[in-house]
């Protein structure tokens, strides 16, 4: 059984910015997977199915992004999981634009979403799934940056890069995380 979260945040304000990516992701997921992601738990919103005989549960923590950690500790509580059980999926300002990463583990780096998973669940042990959203100009404020939307130029890239996402989650699950990696690790979209 795996958990697989996007990270964002809540509200119709949010709703296509470049923090958002790890929601997008988790809608592309739950369309090819005809998964509902509907019902209201863990502080957040919840859809259950199967990829291949395998049970997921896919999570939109509604804790805001700072605070994501809220939500995933109570589900991995919930159902006695331990962090390896777990797949999240961020906004990353490190790599490059609508480039994937994943990682099996490591640091929280600079992402606040992170930072509050590895301390609420005492672990940094559980998969990332980064896609690159841009990076700021030197001057540019951070969090205005993170909450902005993306360009219209930038769409159809980052729409590839979260389809391009959702398919690599599915073969995580498939075939492992290694398989996944030598497959989608560091492509641009």
């Amino acid at each position: 059984m795996y958990i697989i979260v996007g990270l964002g945040n809540p509200g119709k304000r949010y709703e296509d910015t470049r923090h958002n990516i790890g929601f997008k992701t988790i809608d592309a997921l739950a369309d090819k997977l005809n998964i509902k992601v509907n019902k209201i738990k863990f502080k957040g919103l919840v859809g259950e199915g199967r990829i291949a005989g395998e049970k997921v549960i896919l999570l939109k923590p509604h804790t805001f992004m700072n605070n994501s950690g809220e939500s995933v500790v109570e589900i991995l509580n919930f159902y006695k999981l331990k962090p390896e059980n777990l797949l999240v999926v961020v906004d990353d300002i490190d790599i490059e634009f609508a480039q994937l990463k994943i990682k099996k583990n490591g640091s929280a780096g600079t992402h606040n979403g992170l930072k509050s998973i590895v301390n609420l669940i005492g672990s940094k042990n559980f998969a990332r799934f980064k896609i690159g959203v841009g990076k700021k100009h030197p001057n540019e404020d951070l969090a205005s940056f993170v909450l902005s939307n993306f360009p219209s130029r930038d769409k159809k890239h980052i729409e590839d890069a979260v389809d391009a996402c959702s398919e690599s989650i599915i073969k995580t699950v498939t075939d492992g995380i290694d398989v996944a990696m030598n497959f989608y690790n560091n492509n641009i979209y």
